[in-house]
């Protein structure tokens, strides 16, 4: 019969919060490691653009969780600096899509880029199994991405094709 105390396992909610509290902390270092030339709100929506293409003003205010009359004046902001373009939907040309021009895809791109890189030179000085827990990781991050798309998008919970774009 052992005598070595057990420590109590620790509740889904608890391990829930520490990993939340971790991530916090790596979205911060995200943040911090990169200028400070734009509201997060516009790059976010950039990476809406990046990702989903040329949208309606609507449509990004909805994904963005701003009123649209806020989103139009974004736009306006992110078009007089020349990150996006307005554009006749192919489909009905009454309706008007905002685009990323290519100066403002070659932005966020290089902005992801540097905080991949920041995180990668972060990573490669973890000791080795630290950097396989990451990797192994990997698939529970992504998925916790897609629930965040879902969430802020509903109508995506039904897609026949899971991991696709969330657009």
């Amino acid at each position: 019969m052992s005598t070595k105390l057990q420590a109590p396992r620790k509740s889904q909610r608890s391990q829930s919060v520490a990993v939340g509290r971790a991530l916090q902390g790596l979205i911060t270092t995200a943040v911090r490691s990169q200028p400070r030339d734009m509201s997060l709100t516009s790059l976010s929506t950039l990476s809406t653009l990046e990702q989903c293409g040329p949208r309606r003003i609507t449509d990004l205010a909805a994904s963005e969780g701003v009123a649209q009359p806020s989103m139009t004046a974004l736009v306006s902001t992110l078009e007089r600096s020349g990150l996006v373009e307005r554009r006749a939907d192919p489909n009905d040309g009454r309706v008007v899509l905002v685009a990323l021009s290519s100066d403002g895809l070659d932005y966020i791109r290089s902005r992801q880029r540097g905080i991949v890189e920041e995180f990668a030179q972060l990573i490669e000085q973890l000791p080795p199994d630290h950097t396989d827990s990451l990797v192994a990781a990997i698939p529970a991050l992504l998925r916790l991405g897609r629930l965040d798309d879902v969430r802020r998008n509903p109508y995506l919970g039904s897609s026949p094709f899971p991991g696709t774009n969330p657009c």
